[in-house]
């Protein structure tokens, strides 16, 4: 009866939003990593066709391409997004007055829609810079970053950065604020500078908050969508073309879903084995210290 009771009362609490997980992430997941394996249409599967679209995707020069490009954004954006994101966090928890103004200044770009994020960026790149640079003589920006197959990728970089460090600023102010007074008052009375607080008190005490972040950072660089759209559109000649986008580009606009699917459960894979090797070091490092 007391069992009875805790799974009634349970479903009372959780039913609702179980069904909802049920509904909207479990059952399109089950059903995608089936039309992987179909001759999917977008609209029905007719016949199963094995690791057909599989091996198509294996075999897609451009797949491999697009995901070399994936992981060098994803290490990059991971580091430089992580790295102005704590800058971010010291700045807002020291004792400046206008610290408050501050959070919600950097935070605010995280409300920002990507769509609207990349025309907002693409303007300024586009337009504001180039304007700027023929007035005041900048040789780095006469010409838009956006038409640079070198320079496009860094553009994209700091849009990332732009919008994403706000958001993991919260993760580590987080992380700092939960450590004690009493430690890092004894550390100063030890004698110990601020850079050494940083990096033998703060950084060691707050593994938790950076398991946190670069786990959501890893995961929001594989899965960046709307910005690329938006900014650069993959191009120039697809050299800025991410996965997300090239298995959209691959489904919708060349009609092969089901390699598109495949790819997709690939990606899925590359993710999860991903975010799974970066929480197990960070882990490891959390016990460690």
């Amino acid at each position: 009866m007391t069992r009875a009771r805790s799974i009634k009362k349970f479903m009372k609490f959780a039913g609702v939003p179980l069904a909802i997980f049920i509904i909207v992430l479990v059952v399109p997941f089950v059903n995608g990593f089936y039309y992987s394996f179909t001759d999917w249409d977008g609209f029905k599967a007719t016949k199963l066709v094995g690791f057909a679209n599989y091996t198509e995707s294996f075999e897609d020069p451009r797949f491999w391409s697009t995901l070399k490009f994936t992981a060098l954004f994803v290490v990059v954006s991971l580091i430089l997004v992580n790295a102005v994101a704590f800058g971010l966090a010291l700045i807002v928890t020291s004792k400046l007055k206008s610290k408050n103004f501050l959070r919600t200044f950097f935070f605010v770009p995280n409300l920002i829609g990507g769509v609207i994020l990349g025309v907002i960026w693409q303007f300024i790149f586009n337009s504001a810079l180039v304007a700027l640079a023929e007035k005041y003589d900048w040789e780095m920006f006469k010409e838009s970053w956006l038409q640079d197959t070198n320079k496009a990728f860094w553009a994209l970089i700091i849009v990332t950065i732009w919008q994403s460090s706000g958001y993991m600023m919260i993760v580590y102010i987080t992380g700092l604020i939960s450590i004690e007074n009493d430690v890092i008052e004894a550390s100063q009375i030890d004698g110990a500078s601020p850079v050494r607080t940083l990096f033998s008190i703060k950084i060691p005490l707050m593994a938790q908050a950076f398991t946190i972040a670069l786990f959501l950072t890893l995961r929001s660089g594989f899965m960046a969508y709307d910005v690329n759209v938006a900014l650069t559109g993959g191009g120039p000649f697809r050299t800025t073309e991410l996965i997300s986008l090239h298995i959209f580009e691959d489904a919708f606009a060349e009609g092969d879903f089901g390699t598109g699917q495949a790819k997709a459960v690939i990606m899925f894979l590359v993710v999860a084995l991903a975010a799974l090797v970066q929480v197990t070091i960070s882990k490891r490092y959390e016990v460690q210290r």
